[in-house]
């Protein structure tokens, strides 16, 4: 990919500089002239970030009980060494995403927050300037939207408490067990916009949490 510097400061900054990509302004990504050809091009490329696959997947957990009453798990689930990148045509906010629409993106918190404009030209913000329209300069892959994708995620656990048996046998039940359970409750990562399992694209479905409280009996 492409090493980015920083964002263009203004116009006369993108006249002096090497030629890059398409038609872009500034608060675009302006990008490392690498070999020093005085022009931006595949060229220029050099090896960043991991794989989009993980070079680690892990997990550990255990299992424990007390007295045949309560018993209690948990597993927890990680991958390790990975990168994605923010997909800039995705999340572009008031860009068209496919044929025929009309600024259909929303404008997200965090591009809110944080980008370039001609009242903040912040030569580090987050996000280009704001464009109804995807600009190809800024779509190429580049560090500016490398992300560390390495996470450490709570998948399971689960708490259960068993009646005595002198509590249910005159009610003929051989056991009665109450249990609350939870999947994907806590995420640990670097990464906070999302989460960093949806890869680059912010808009997508997230991996939903669900929490679940259950009763077992056996007659």
């Amino acid at each position: 990919g492409y090493v980015a510097e920083r964002l263009f400061v203004d116009e006369e900054e993108v006249r002096n500089s090497p030629p890059q990509f398409g038609e872009y302004l500034a608060g675009d990504i302006k990008y490392k002239d690498i070999n020093g050809d005085g022009v931006i091009d595949e060229r220029d490329q050099v090896p960043i970030g991991h794989p989009t696959t993980p070079k680690i997947i892990y997990g550990f957990g255990a299992s424990m009980g007390w007295k045949d009453m309560i018993d209690f798990s948990f597993f927890f689930q990680g991958s390790a060494l990975s990168s994605f990148w923010i997909d800039y045509n995705a999340m572009n906010p008031f860009s068209d995403t496919y044929d025929g629409a009309v600024g259909n993106n929303a404008l997200s918190q965090f591009i809110l927050d944080s980008h370039w404009s001609e009242e903040n030209r912040d030569l580090y913000a987050t996000w280009p300037r704001l464009s109804t329209y995807g600009v190809e300069n800024n779509g190429k892959r580049n560090t500016w939207f490398m992300r560390d994708g390495s996470f450490l995620r709570l998948k399971s656990v689960e708490l259960g408490f068993s009646m005595p048996e002198k509590w249910i046998k005159k009610y003929h039940v051989e056991r009665c067990r109450l249990y609350v359970s939870g999947t994907n409750l806590l995420t640990f990562s670097g990464f906070k916009l999302w989460d960093p399992e949806m890869g680059g694209n912010g808009l997508g479905y997230p991996v939903q949490r669900v929490i679940n409280a259950g009763l077992q009996i056996s007659f």
